[in-house]
């Protein structure tokens, strides 16, 4: 990457990667997309750093996520999350900083649920709630970890809106702001009243946390949050009072927690250098009334004089990106995305602080920290050399290995389990009412109830394992560890099931590290005298009879769904994940309808266009595309198959097909959604929303010009094996798990593979 300068404006910097965002990965330069080790030994990594008058051991820094559903329902930390950091802890964790603490109870009432019940911690000088920080904060010491807590003054707008059924109270904001889940619901202005409360609040918190032998507080004043909503001109369009000063309740807030905490005591903040919404919806931002009133956002200049303020009053430690919820891609950056993205980010404020020579209160210089998809070591270790940062924030790959630290240091960086970027488990199982996991590690979540490597035991017993995708190979490697004798069987040549074509579209870059770890835990497993793999071959229930298995593990994917539709056979059409493995069936198309707008079908549909230069249309009969998939993810294929011009229907049902003609029924309606909204979430199907427009009986019969038709339909649990030796009675013991089960995503596949192999 070329130099950026320093007073960049923020539309600069998002052109300067913008051939990423819109290109994907081929244009990336190097080892930015792989799990290399050229660089080892780590020695930027892993060498110390002073923060104030502390120490830390390392340059890696947890991100804050992990405790949402996780405390006690009062807010006490329980064994569960402190089994899930302290897990972060041995493995190698330089800093490790928690997930959000509210310290506005009874002011936001979307941090509370019916009860008074909580879905965060909370922290306070109530011995009940002390006593679990102890015990955490302690443990990850006993590993040379420090531990950080992140308070925020509350969630605001973003928060969620069902405190006005549950409690018949409404949203709180700095403004009188919409919610971003239901945006025709108002967020009532806070008074200066109840913002002098959580000020002190903060420094009572901060006070508890130093009592509980917390290291440091770590302040939440980004990606829109009440914090940043009082400090970003976007959001606090206040005319009167103290606060109409935007940058003042965040001075204050650091003001009273340092006056409560003492000179040395360490105080982080996050912050994004812009909320960048106009240079991500230009003229949209004078038409969408959810995104209207936010059009005056802190500059770039802004936001450094404002971390300039910031240190005066006492901080001491910055991390710091772009963007907010309603472009959440940029805060939450899915596998689309480059390693590094924001890199010039940190460099930007790490020259501004060292042209003004700026120093903490401690008389040293104010650490920044680099945010963004740097999983990677050679990226994260290239980072630090270069300058681009001081340290370097993991959350989702801490997530995918907690013993990411310890395997980099010892240099065995391809036994390092890579983050697929997917975020189901980490983010959008909490949506949906869950608690942290991961999709490829079935223990992040769950490190109190299941062992991180399973006893021996007290029978070996002969298994198969019908199946090599990720469900198969996890169970297989899993239970050989156990001892027991295994056999993998795979009818293709190749290992992976549909990580394979899931892999080849170049944004997919996360996904096909994935498929290479994959394949180097079965060539470890080769190692072992007990395990065994066959390639190329198919099985028969007579066969599996024969051999005398005593358990027998189906894991044999889906069948891909192909409905019955009118003329299907007059046009020239293939299944997606058949077009991904065999780009060549693609031929001379050159207008492509996709139908299907689920994952796979929006995947397909960004593939065909940014790397094979297609027309693509993608067509899909429910009124939202990939309904279901997590917000950042789907923002970020929407908005870029936007921007390449990719014509989506929704709420169109595929009618016939003729020769070079698909037909079409869409509903036309006012209440049919905007298919490019990327700045409203889908809402979890369980929770409606009584204020959406109704779908009206409206409808226009459409035909759509085509070459070529990419089905990408679903698919249905491939099972008919598995019930076939039910009946014949092929093993005493015969389980059915991944995508032969319930079509899924690799969450559910490894989830149920790891446990199956731990009690086997």
């Amino acid at each position: 990457m070329s130099e950026l300068r320093t007073d960049a404006p923020i539309q600069e910097l998002c052109d300067h990667f913008g051939d990423w965002f819109e290109g994907g990965v081929k244009n990336c330069a190097g080892n930015a997309a792989r799990m290399t080790k050229e660089l080892y030994p780590y020695t930027s990594i892993f060498s110390p750093i002073r923060v104030n008058r502390m120490t830390i051991k390392n340059r890696v820094v947890m991100a804050p996520m992990g405790n949402l559903m996780m405390c006690e329902e009062y807010g006490r930390p329980s064994e569960k999350m402190i089994r899930y950091f302290v897990a972060r802890a041995k493995g190698g964790v330089g800093l490790i900083t928690s997930g959000l603490i509210p310290i506005s109870d009874k002011i936001d009432p979307t941090i509370t649920e019916v009860g008074g019940k909580v879905m965060m911690p909370r922290i306070s000088p109530a011995r009940t709630l002390m006593s679990g920080w102890r015990d955490l904060a302690q443990q990850c010491h006993g590993y040379g970890s420090r531990f950080f807590i992140q308070l925020t003054p509350g969630l605001g707008r973003v928060g969620p809106p069902t405190c006005l059924v549950q409690q018949t109270k409404f949203p709180v904001s700095a403004s009188f702001n919409r919610n971003f889940y239901i945006p025709e619901l108002p967020c009532l202005r806070l008074s200066d009243r109840k913002l002098t409360r959580i000020i002190k609040n903060a420094g009572q918190a901060a006070a508890d946390a130093k009592a509980c032998l917390i290291d440091g507080v770590y302040l939440h004043g980004h990606e829109g949050y009440l914090l940043e909503q009082m400090t970003n001109r976007a959001f606090n369009r206040r005319k009167l009072g103290k606060y109409a000063d935007w940058q003042r309740f965040g001075l204050d807030m650091v003001k009273e927690i340092r006056r409560r905490v003492g000179p040395n005591y360490p105080i982080m903040y996050r912050i994004d250098l812009s909320l960048a919404l106009n240079e991500t919806y230009g003229g949209r931002m004078d038409q969408v009334a959810s995104l209207k009133k936010f059009k005056n956002g802190r500059s770039v200049a802004e936001t450094l004089d404002y971390m300039e303020n910031l240190v005066k009053a006492g901080v001491d430690l910055f991390d710091v990106d772009i963007g907010c919820y309603d472009n959440w891609w940029l805060p939450h950056p899915p596998a689309g995305m480059p390693a590094g993205c924001f890199l010039p980010v940190s460099r930007i404020v790490k020259e501004h602080f060292a042209k003004k020579g700026i120093r903490s209160n401690a008389g040293v210089e104010v650490p920044v920290v680099a945010v963004g998809k740097l999983g990677y070591p050679d990226v994260s270790e290239r980072a630090l050399r270069s300058g681009d940062c001081d340290m370097v924030m993991l959350g989702r790959p801490l997530l995918a290995d907690p013993e990411w630290c310890n395997k980099a240091y010892e240099g065995r960086v391809e036994d390092i389990c890579p983050c697929i970027g997917c975020q189901e488990g980490c983010v959008n199982e909490f949506v949906e009412g869950g608690h942290i996991q991961c999709a490829v590690n079935a223990r992040t979540g769950f490190e109190d109830s299941l062992p991180q490597h399973g006893p021996e035991p007290e029978k070996k017993k002969k298994i198969a394992v019908v199946g090599g995708g990720p469900a198969g190979i996890m169970f297989a490697v899993e239970a050989a560890k156990r001892g027991h004798t295994v056999e993998l069987l795979e009818k293709s040549g190749k290992l992976g099931g549909r990580v394979v074509p899931g892999s080849v579209p170049a944004v997919k870059f996360d996904f096909k590290n994935y498929l290479d770890w994959l394949n180097e835990q079965v060539r470890q497993a080769q190692q072992l005298p007990n395990f065994t793999l066959r390639l190329s071959t198919p099985v028969t229930t007579e066969w599996l009879t024969e051999q005398k298995f005593d358990t027998i593990v189906f894991a044999v994917g889906t069948k891909n769904a192909c409905p019955p539709i009118p003329g299907l056979d007059k046009v020239k059409a293939v299944q997606a994940v058949d077009l991904l493995v065999d780009p060549s069936l693609l031929g001379d198309a050159k207008k492509v309808v996709v139908a299907g707008g689920g994952v796979v079908g929006c995947e397909t549909a960004y593939w065909l266009r940014y790397e094979q230069g297609r027309e693509v249309k993608v067509v899909e009969m429910l009124p939202n595309f990939m309904q279901g998939v997590c917000t950042a993810n789907r923002g970020h294929l929407l908005h870029y198959m936007e921007k390449a011009g990719v014509e989506l229907y929704n709420c169109a049902k595929v009618t016939a097909f003729e020769p070079g003609k698909i037909h079409i029924s869409r509903n036309v309606s006012k209440g049919a959604p905007d298919p490019y909204n990327t700045w409203q979430p889908l809402l979890p199907e369980n929770i409606p929303n009584p204020l959406a427009p109704k779908l009206g009986p409206e409808t226009r019969e459409m035909v759509l010009d085509v070459d070529l038709v990419v089905l990408a339909m679903g698919g249905r649990p491939d099972d008919a094996a598995y019930y076939e030796a039910l009946a014949a009675n092929a093993a005493p013991e015969i389980y059915n798990i991944g995508d032969s089960f319930a079509g899924g995503r690799v969450l559910e596949a490894n989830r149920a593979a790891f446990r199956l192999a731990e009690e086997v």
